[in-house]
């Protein structure tokens, strides 16, 4: 068995700038809806089973409480944001398991769905679909692997290294340094990619690099300045690491068998009708038939 989990708001985004405009029979923009559903099908009509779809029903979550600065809503097309609740219900009529978070963030769905999947040993691999480089933090091993769709690249652990220079455990604290500009935290000063993967190829976390800068590889460049930032600013490295964890606590399913596609639901008709959309109701229906026999 293996599960796919599809990080729904990046495909929104992702298919709102890819495709052209549609409106829908109420004059609501949908064609990035659409787009992410003929997605879903066709990750489907290429034999994927168990599949879950994770979005930011708001963007805030509980990381805006911890740090004023991180991302909101603010500055995203009307367009676009009108379309998440829409394809919410529209990937759960397609008969797709799927969670509109609130409190916490659709990264954290993922991360936390992925953590579950890899204690069931009837699960040969965990495919995490979103080259976001957060969820770097779940790979593991080749079993737990990132998967960019439109790219058609696997990262798995090794992957992860060698675009990184750190291993997946090490990933919150390389973002805590060099910051993401996606969720509004900024990084350390001076600390760039390269600063941060050759500290903690050595360290793994933060709490392990010495306070001495002697006592660095001789190999690290800038040593005294980048130590000099670290100890000035150790509370911020803390806190935009604690903003880069995924949460692992979050609800997401009771069994894995919540997961399995079943086909379509009996309102799917009526969405595509909505959407404008015959031929994927079509094409669903008939892969739900052909799944039967």
């Amino acid at each position: 068995m293996e599960v796919h989990l599809v990080d729904g708001t990046y495909e929104l985004f992702r298919h709102y700038y890819a495709v052209p405009g549609s409106k829908g029979k109420d004059g609501q923009e949908i064609g990035a809806v659409r787009g992410v559903l003929n997605s879903l099908v066709s990750m489907l009509d290429k034999g994927a089973t168990h599949v879950g779809f994770a979005t930011d029903k708001v963007i805030e979550s509980f990381r805006n409480d911890l740090y004023q600065f991180y991302k909101t809503g603010e500055g995203i097309d009307p367009d676009l944001f009108s379309q998440f609740p829409i394809v919410e219900n529209a990937a759960e009529s397609m008969g797709i398991h799927v969670w509109p978070m609130v409190e916490f963030e659709a990264d954290d769905a993922l991360a936390a769905t992925a953590a579950k999947c890899a204690e069931l040993s009837e699960i040969e691999r965990i495919y995490i679909c979103t080259p976001d480089k957060d969820l770097a933090q779940c790979v593991s091993g080749e079993r737990v692997v990132q998967l960019d769709r439109r790219r058609e690249i696997i990262r798995d652990e090794k992957g992860v290294i060698e675009k990184f220079g750190v291993s997946p455990d090490s990933i919150p604290d390389y973002l805590a340094l060099v910051g993401d500009t996606a969720d509004g935290y900024p990084g350390l000063a001076g600390w760039g990619a390269k600063a941060a993967s050759a500290v903690l190829s050595h360290y793994k976390k933060l709490e392990n690099i010495p306070a001495a800068c002697a006592d660095w590889p001789k190999s690290i460049r800038g040593a005294s300045k980048l130590s000099a930032t670290l100890k000035e600013f150790w509370n911020d490295a803390l806190l935009y690491r604690t903003l880069a964890t995924l949460r692992l606590d979050v609800p997401v399913f009771d069994s894995v068998d919540q997961l399995l596609w079943r086909g379509p639901k009996d309102s799917f008709k009526e969405t595509c009708e909505r959407l404008k959309a015959p031929e994927l109701f079509k094409k669903t229906t008939a892969l739900a038939e052909k799944r039967k026999t």
